[in-house]
């Protein structure tokens, strides 16, 4: 008889910015398999999801993933429920319309490696080196974590997670990962298991990960954010400009809709600066990484048959919520 332990994983109710939250729950002759993972129950007065008099919250499993960190050990995610068993206002991702996965996302999940100690990024320059040598860079003055970004992806990699790709970022102690999934649910559980693999990684190193958007406040230095790729099937062969720009010219009168889920603080990076748009401001443009959302030269040189690049959304940002608020936007566009 062999036992297995199951992360159960499950983003809690702080606002404006949800944490990762997991407990372990240990089954014997565990299948592997989502449908064998039961349904679970936490307090939700202890995470902001209930009262202390009415604080069952239930955990429903969404997506399950070998732990590659643990012996017969899996990563489950889950969606919180309220007692009822409806969704509870915390989850985002029960708000996706997309069932027939019709839409594909990629994230882009840029990020900072924080020394605790010196409260600045791992390797902060304390001579003031400019921005600039760090990105895509090698080397020990220029790159600092590499230990910790390599065993994420390969931690990544084996837990099932279809990680796109990493690289080095343009400030000092910044990183990215891309990953990418058909089905805007999936993008966002995938999305989810990778920043807590990252957030424990962290902690045999202690390294804390930083997702603000602009940890280094009023300075010349980049922000982080999660740019946000995505198509659908009208998108990906319709091979027409004019579609591509209506499409684009749709989002303009949701501005505020989109800003308000697109992660906290994120006036303090779309500022108009550091390949952004400024966020009272809304442009779109081809291979145009200081608009709003560009259109990728890829999907021109296809016969416009690809992708858009929504550039605004943070790195705090819940990746459901934003899914979510661009699939509404486009279903609401008369091709």
């Amino acid at each position: 008889m062999s036992k297995s332990k199951l992360e159960y994983i499950w983003l809690d109710g702080y606002t404006p910015t949800a944490n990762l939250r997991g407990k372990t729950k240990i089954i014997e002759d565990f299948s592997g398999k989502l449908e064998d993972c039961p349904l679970w129950a936490f307090d939700g007065s202890s995470t902001r999801q209930a009262e202390g008099g009415d604080s069952d919250c239930l955990l429903k499993p969404v997506a399950i993933f070998k732990d590659p960190d643990r012996i017969n050990g899996y990563l489950v995610m889950n969606e919180v429920l309220n007692a009822d068993k409806t969704p509870h206002v915390s989850n985002g991702r029960a708000t996706i319309d997309d069932d027939d996965a019709d839409f594909w996302f990629g994230f882009e999940q840029e990020y900072f490696l924080w020394d605790t100690e010196t409260n600045l990024p791992l390797g902060f320059p304390r001579d003031q080196t400019p921005q600039g040598q760090f990105y895509c860079s090698v080397g020990a003055k220029n790159s600092f974590g590499r230990k910790i970004i390599e065993e994420h992806l390969d931690q990544c990699l084996e837990a099932g997670i279809n990680i796109e790709g990493i690289n080095g970022e343009v400030a000092a102690g910044q990183w990215e990962f891309q990953t990418f999934a058909k089905g805007a649910a999936r993008a966002g559980d995938e999305t989810w298991i990778a920043r807590y693999l990252l957030e424990r990684i962290g902690e045999k190193y202690s390294v804390a990960v930083n997702w603000h958007p602009k940890p280094l406040g009023d300075t010349d230095w980049n922000g982080s954010g999660m740019h946000a790729n995505f198509s659908n099937s009208i998108l990906r062969e319709c091979g027409d400009r004019a579609i591509y720009e209506k499409i684009c010219e749709g989002f303009r009168p949701v501005v505020n809709e989109h800003i308000a889920v697109y992660g906290a603080d994120n006036d303090q990076r779309l500022t108009g600066d550091h390949e952004t748009q400024s966020i009272h401001e809304f442009s779109y443009g081809i291979s145009d990484r200081g608009a709003s959302i560009r259109i990728p030269v890829m999907t021109v040189e296809s016969g416009w048959k690809g992708w858009l690049e929504d550039r605004r959304p943070a790195s705090n940002g819940d990746p459901y919520k934003i899914a979510s608020r661009i699939i509404k936007t486009v279903k609401g566009i008369k091709t």
